[in-house]
């Protein structure tokens, strides 16, 4: 069992597995060599970025987030723009300077490679580190893999997995569950609400009073970014010109707004679903959700139905984060939450399923309805592929947060008008996505090869 909390890393946009995940690596790799005594002796670093990493790197961010990891900035903490001029600095000066004190030359066009050729077994997210001494001799070299949502893994760690095809990781918690099965049998047994289960198990990390603090502070990161998003307007950035649409959708509905007008849901929904994936698309700081790409869908829900305006209902914030979040980590143990393996089923479908089944819980439905609204949630978004025109995170994926929050809604009153046994398990779907994406052809999983990425125009 891993923390419920590693699912909502804040971090910035536009792609948890291309940003997140790099600069993560690159503090590791820096942290390695300093562990072994060898970081004041590197004179250079050089970067080799593999499979999606490489074809979709430039316009997912990629290539800055790996000059950001040299430079010291970390996802958690850093500051967007205060990164950019800093990624500025350090191309015009041709140098870094390293969080452990000197400062190593350092080229852009020689020192980070995007080898798009090479598409890792492993993982399709490959990351090679490789650090020179003065006399160009190789001091260390280290392989990675971005697995989705800022989470990341060595070659020996992929390569030694468990027996049952799952990397022993995480603490010993009351209450583990590596299916939805075990999950429903621990409700039962207990007496429990999924989300008491979750919050159980988040005392093998920290205590009951640091875990709400932290979930108070992604609701806050969250509401923070739809915030952000309705006020920003102009393009976004990259050669699609991309118009920001977010403030202009707010500023309507505050114009026409009526209490009771039937489509008024939708138009909501959306609005905070894209506006906190437009901040994404522009490198702003968001909440991994589980992943940047995917991460309009749960605060969009959360805005709408755990809070009043602007004013969280803190206990009904954390019953949603926490429900979704055991949902999530089923996803994360079964199967995957990376766009480079199963495509946007990974990430739209796997936050859309968390989602329709946070709500359900805050709705005040059972456990057994909660999973049945998350395996609806997954269910209609089986196959769903990952075709980011020209390399951004701009179309299809803005609109489709939009869509899959309001498809989320609606699987959570479906369940909860559901006193019946599914026919169809949460169990089952997740591990129907898994066998999808692994059957899903290459050009559908974030390589920007196929679909809509070669049938528009990207400039």
């Amino acid at each position: 069992m891993i923390s419920v909390v590693d699912l909502f890393r804040i971090g910035i946009g536009p792609s948890s597995s291309h940003t997140v995940g790099p600069m993560r690596i690159v503090r590791e790799f820096l942290n390695l060599l300093s562990r072994h005594g060898e970081l004041a002796r590197t004179a250079r670093i050089e970067t080799e970025l593999q499979g999606s990493l490489a074809l979709t790197g430039i316009g997912h961010g990629s290539v800055d987030a790996v000059i950001m990891g040299l430079l010291g900035f970390e996802p958690e903490t850093i500051d967007p723009d205060a990164a950019r001029k800093a990624v500025e600095q350090a191309e015009a000066s041709r140098s870094v300077h390293l969080p452990g004190g000197q400062t190593i030359g350092f080229d852009r066009k020689t020192d980070i490679h995007l080898n798009c050729g090479v598409i890792p077994k492993l993982h399709p997210n490959g990351m090679v580190l490789t650090a020179y001494d003065a006399q160009s001799a190789v001091l260390r070299c280290g392989e990675y893999y971005s697995t989705g949502g800022g989470f990341f893994a060595t070659r020996l760690q992929l390569e030694t997995n468990a027996p049952d095809d799952r990397i022993d990781v995480g603490a010993n918690v009351p209450f583990p569950f590596a299916s939805g099965e075990e999950l429903l049998k621990i409700c039962s047994e207990q007496r429990l609400l999924i989300d008491a289960v979750v919050q159980e198990n988040e005392t093998a990390y920290r205590s009951a009073e640091e875990t709400s603090a932290c979930l108070d502070r992604v609701a806050d990161a969250m509401m923070d970014c739809i915030d952000r998003g309705l006020a920003q307007r102009g393009l976004l950035p990259g050669s699609l010109r991309v118009r920001r649409r977010a403030a202009e959708i707010h500023d309507r509905l505050q114009a026409r707004w009526v209490s009771n007008e039937p489509e008024c849901l939708f138009d909501w929904l959306n609005l905070f679903a894209m506006a906190v994936n437009e901040e994404n698309a522009a490198g702003g700081r968001v909440v991994t959700a589980p992943t940047n790409g995917a991460a309009g869908i749960i605060p969009a829900i959360m805005r709408f139905y755990c809070s009043e305006g602007r004013r969280l209902d803190r206990a009904k914030a954390r019953r949603y984060l926490l429900t979704a979040g055991g949902i999530g980590l089923l996803y994360k143990q079964r199967a995957s939450i990376s766009g480079a393996e199963m495509g946007c089923q990974g990430e739209v479908g796997v936050a859309c399923s968390m989602a329709a089944g946070g709500l359900a819980a805050v709705l005040g439905g059972t456990p057994q309805q909660v999973t049945t609204a998350a395996e609806i949630g997954m269910e209609h978004n089986l196959g769903l592929t990952c075709d980011p025109v020209g390399g951004l995170v701009q179309i299809p994926c803005i609109e489709r947060n939009a869509l899959a929050a309001v498809k989320a809604a609606n699987a959570a009153r479906l369940a909860l008008h559901n006193e019946e046994l599914p026919r169809v398990s949460l169990d089952q779907v997740i591990e129907t996505m898994r066998q999808t994406g692994l059957d899903m052809s290459d050009k559908y999983k974030e390589t920007s090869r196929g679909g809509l990425a070669i049938n528009v125009v990207a400039c």
